[in-house]
């Protein structure tokens, strides 16, 4: 019997290669990551491998519950690991080796031991015989890696293992040695499925979701690949179950090592929302397993109230108090989660020390939405509330050992005010490996700030009492330079562990020491070469300009090597964009990015056609103002628009471009702004729009940060969608979309049906599903894909029109 022959794919369905410049931006050379060690004196650095083939990428993947799964290895599909570990001593630069890593090391997390004398981390192995998720060892003493435990890890989020606090050993997360098989997908329906709602009850806001159960065949599914053992093992790999498997999605250790934070899923799941919105057994037990307080039986929740300040009834985000032995912290809404009810206290937040007896302490009454807490010693600890509707933050000083005491507010400040935020407090990791406020002497606290600012972004160090509110600056990044704080390794905050770059020299990592003076404090912990070394004269300026109604805007703009506008005259321009939505017209003036940020030529931004002659607008501000009670998005065009000319007139203004040789782009909300540049201006001869959402009534109750549903605002979600003005497209718009986009709102048909109607209204179009892609792309093929299909359009449309 002869045998069938190969199938003939033609040229066109091939994956394409652009032209030999892009490419080498795709290939080029990637920094490692870095993490540094409890003490600071050490850095773990994980090499970073080049892009997955789409051999890997099309691997098999269980999409359930709003979780993608890989059945192989019982654990989050990834397609990003690293591929190799050296240990760096910040204090000599010393980098040495690890003997005994696994071969083809696919690491896919890593963490420190507290004591620092280890590091675990997983390796994600495939192989014939059977894959898994490895838990391995290193003696960081030795520079020796060994595999702990021969039982493999099992978890469907998070990384599945993490420290004791005693650093005697892990609790992690094992595939159960009982589990048996999957339960075999047959294809054959046992009946319809079935989703139910009755009138009477209170109107809920439910987002679109990706990946969702089905029917029942995908919850026995789900329910096999959610089952898991915890245990805990020691450092010689000794296992010693915590009580049976079940559906855990969250466990974590007590900080005094004695109690177990464990959280499990229940029945019945949804087809509407995913797991993390299904009902959930939240209690603490003992090391054994054995449950010894229940904090909350949760409900499922299909829904909420209206409103990005909406949450759950009931106790939510549910964690130690990492500075006290085992006191559980967690937050309650007043007004039942719904943010239109008037309510002088929104949230409570609880505290409730083991032995878990009596009733639980109120730590604070909030007028807004509990934001976490940052703990430092029982006397001293900071609070954050926030309300999304007015941007407003608010930080308070609290003790939580005195619950009697008033809190004191520290900060009061708009999300969106970026000139006068604060900064982040700077903790440290405590003797169990649990991150505290480092607080020095007269309580000072230090703060670690992007130092945004009129100039750009100058990133800082600030010394802030708390009992004075005066602030002392430590350090600042200074031209031309960008320098970021990345750790603090010093308790008084006088050496720190900085990132510094200039436009021709990429991050590296530095210690500087701020007790020497001039040149003497910096000391160079790494040499990256420059990634891209054919684009290291790129120039780069921050430009600001002005929309006319009176809104300062801010763009990156980028040039060719050696391109002189005078000498050379105007070129071809590809602007890219993401637009988003402010509260107030001072806020959407102020000045984004740095002029002395590295000028990074990625595959996945504008920059890339830099190589291919191209000028470049990156990043111009596209705010759109809701001031007081106004909604943003109820004058989204005129102001997108506005935006877009004012862009567009600077740069011909410059003499960079002509305006019958520019093209707009942008990647989600920037490809949602592309399609509608297109639809109702002229201004660009072509678009190129990725992973976007074209039709408002897809996405009814909500998107980006619009919160009214449709019936509400329908006047509002009818003009915002480009679908609905295709007839007014006029010029060429590209569209690329990953099969399996599983961001909530940009599902695959969003791009088919504008194809669609582009196509049956006489329009230019191009429509490019990419296989076994998501919202972002990462097979080295479809990146080229990517590559390819933009300059081909970008030259056929833009590069030689003519006015």
């Amino acid at each position: 019997m002869r045998k069938p022959l190969p199938a003939v794919v033609p040229e066109h369905a091939r994956y394409q290669l652009p032209p030999a410049p892009l490419q080498a931006i795709v290939d080029a050379p990637r920094a490692p990551a870095l993490s540094l060690s409890p003490k600071r004196n050490l850095a773990a650095l994980v090499a970073t491998p080049a892009l997955p083939s789409i051999v890997e990428v099309a691997q098999p993947e269980l999409k359930l519950a709003g979780l993608r799964i890989n059945p192989r290895s019982y654990s989050p599909s990834r397609f990003s690991f690293g591929a190799g570990l050296t240990l760096l001593d910040v204090g000599t630069q010393a980098e040495s080796t690890v003997s005994g890593l696994p071969q083809d090391l696919r690491m896919a997390d890593l963490a420190w031991s507290p004591d620092q004398r280890h590091i675990a981390f997983t390796h994600v192995s495939y192989a014939d015989k059977g894959s898994a998720v490895e838990l391995w060892l290193i003696d960081v003493a030795i520079r020796a890696a060994r595999r702990l435990t021969a039982q493999p890890l099992s978890y469907v989020a998070g990384c599945g293992f993490s420290w004791l606090p005693d650093s005697s050993g892990l609790l992690v997360h094992l595939k159960p040695a009982s589990l048996g098989k999957a339960p075999p997908a047959t294809g054959i329906p046992a009946g319809p499925s079935i989703q139910d709602t009755g009138a009477g009850g209170d109107a809920r806001q439910l987002r679109t979701y990706p990946d969702l159960l089905r029917n029942e065949e995908d919850a026995r599914m789900f329910e096999h690949y959610a089952t898991v053992q915890l245990a805990l093992v020691d450092l010689a790999g000794k296992i010693s179950p915590a009580g049976e498997p079940d559906l855990f999605i969250g466990a974590r250790v007590s900080p005094n090592g004695k109690y177990i934070l464990a959280q499990a899923l229940r029945r019945p799941f949804s087809y509407m929302v995913p797991a993390s919105a299904f009902a959930r057994r939240i209690d603490v037990r003992d090391l054994a397993g054995k449950p010894v307080h229940l904090v909350a039986n949760r409900p499922l929740v299909e829904g909420l109230p209206a409103g990005n300040d909406a949450v759950q009834e009931g106790a939510r985000e549910v964690s130690w108090r990492v500075d006290a032995p085992a006191t559980l912290v967690w937050a309650e809404a007043q007004d039942g989660g719904d943010p239109a009810k008037a309510a002088d206290v929104r949230d409570i937040v609880y505290a409730h020390a083991a032995p878990f007896a009596g009733r639980p302490v109120v730590l604070a009454k909030l007028g807004s939405r509990y934001n976490g807490v940052q703990w430092g010693r029982g006397d001293l600890a900071l609070l954050s509330e926030s309300w999304y509707k007015t941007r407003a933050i608010k930080t308070w000083r609290i003790a939580p050992d005195h619950p009697e005491t008033m809190p004191e507010l520290v900060f009061d400040y708009s999300a969106e005010d970026r000139y006068n935020n604060p900064g982040r407090p700077v903790t440290r990791r405590d003797a169990a490996g649990l991150p505290r406020l480092l607080i020095g002497p007269g309580t000072s606290i230090l703060l670690d700030g992007a130092g945004a600012s009129h100039e750009g972004d100058r990133p800082f160090i600030d010394r802030f009492s708390l009992e004075t509110k005066k602030k002392e600056r430590l350090f600042q990044s200074e031209a031309p330079y960008y320098e970021n704080a990345v750790a603090v390794l010093s308790d008084d905050g006088m050496r720190l562990l900085t990132t510094r770059e200039s436009p021709t020299e990429r991050p590296n990592y530095f210690m500087r020491d701020l007790a020497k003076t001039g040149d003497a404090q910096l000391t160079a912990l790494t040499h990256f070469a420059h990634p891209t070394p054919q684009l290291k004269d790129v120039q780069k300026e921050q430009i600001r300009y002005r929309r006319a109604d009176g809104v300062d805007l801010t763009a990156t703009l980028m040039l060719p090597p050696h391109y002189d506008p005078k000498r050379d005259g105007p070129l071809p321009l590809l602007m890219w964009a993401y637009p988003q939505e402010f509260k107030s017209a001072s806020a959407a003036s102020q000045t984004t990015g740095s002029p002395y940020r590295f000028n990074a030529v990625s595959f996945w931004g504008p920059a890339a056609f830099l190589a291919m002659g191209y000028a470049v607008l990156d990043n111009p501000s596209m705010p759109i103002v809701g001031a007081g009670e106004a909604e943003p998005n109820d004058t989204y065009l005129p102001q997108l628009v506005a935006n877009a000319e004012a862009a567009v007139d600077e740069v011909v203004r410059r003499g960079v471009a002509e305006r019958h040789r520019i093209a707009v782009g942008g990647h989600s909300y920037g490809a949602f702004m592309t399609a509608n540049l297109l639809a109702h201006t002229r201004l660009f001869r072509a678009g190129i729009a990725r992973s976007g959402a074209y039709n408002r009534t897809l996405t009814p109750f909500g998107f980006q940060s619009e919160e009214r549903p449709f019936w509400k605002a329908q006047d509002v979600y009818h003009a915002m969608s480009p679908f609905n003005s295709a007839d007014k497209i006029s010029d060429a718009l590209l569209m690329i979309h990953g099969e399996q986009d599983n961001n909530s709102g940009t599902f695959p048909i969003q791009s088919e049906r504008m194809f669609q109607a582009i196509k049956g209204l006489g329009g230019t179009a191009r429509l490019v599903m990419l296989p076994n892609e998501s919202h972002a792309y990462r097979a080295r093929e479809s990146i080229m894909q990517m590559l390819y299909e933009t300059n081909l359009w970008l030259d056929k449309y833009v590069k030689n029109a003519t006015p």
